[in-house]
């Protein structure tokens, strides 16, 4: 069988021709290597409850993958899962139903403000590289409690860091950290990190992507502040295991 080319090419890149056929070409990653978790039933009947709840302008499969697995590796350990972030809530959807959250006895903390961001917390960094208030909606509280009414969450609606006093999980195993400017990220993560337990996983959504160069640099301070390391995904996510 002859080579398939496949041709990239963006306004700011050169053309190129790579010699296969892609199996993954969306959310800004385009692999050649297998996916088949893409066919899963158990991840694509979870992944499209996720997508329903319609809180991606995407198609982010493989990072809500990724996302899924680390869940299912966390669900073994002592602690609650947390997100901050939470959008109409597309992850945590994804993850309680490809987990067997439900029968786990965990409680899933989902913080946003459930609205837009918020101006003060936007650095002049992050203003120059696009990230602006008016990317979300104004109040989508209500959506949010009936998506969740029959799971095992609690709703926590407010600015952080002034809510995270309301997490009252005395370990946690899983953090999701996406809230798309850097200010509230490391706060959390300086405020949750005593209560994380060992081998717990904190994903960060943003890591990687170029227009939120300015978290990478921050969660990079914070990393050798309290002494770990995050491994930067190609799905554009950044990854962190308290040892």
């Amino acid at each position: 069988m002859l080579p398939i080319f496949n041709k990239i090419n963006d306004s700011d890149q050169p053309l190129l021709i790579v010699n296969g056929k892609f199996t993954y070409q969306q959310d800004g990653l385009y692999s050649l290597h297998n996916a088949d978790f893409l066919k899963e039933p158990k991840f694509k009947e979870a992944y499209a409850k996720g997508k329903a709840t319609n809180s991606w302008k995407g198609d982010p499969a493989w990072r809500t993958y990724i996302a899924c697995w680390l869940a299912s590796q966390a669900i073994k350990l002592e602690g609650e899962f947390v997100e901050c972030g939470v959008n109409k809530g597309g992850m945590p959807m994804t993850i309680m139903n490809y987990t067997p959250f439900k029968e786990s006895g965990k409680t899933f903390y989902l913080l946003d403000t459930y609205g837009d961001l918020v101006d003060e917390q936007i650095s002049e960094s992050e203003r120059e590289l696009g990230i602006k208030k008016g990317s979300y909606e104004q109040d989508y509280l209500e959506e949010v409690k009936n998506t969740f009414a029959n799971y095992p969450v609690k709703i926590i609606r407010g600015m952080v860091p002034q809510t995270l006093s309301e997490i009252d999980a005395e370990k946690i195993s899983f953090l999701s950290i996406d809230m798309n400017v850097a200010k509230p990220e490391i706060e959390a993560i300086e405020y949750l990190w005593p209560r994380l337990s060992k081998g717990a996983f904190i994903l960060l959504d943003d890591y990687g992507w170029e227009k939120h160069f300015h978290q990478k640099q921050e969660h990079d301070k914070l990393a050798s502040k309290l002494g770990y390391e995050i491994l930067s995904l190609p799905t554009g996510q950044g990854l962190i295991m308290k040892s």
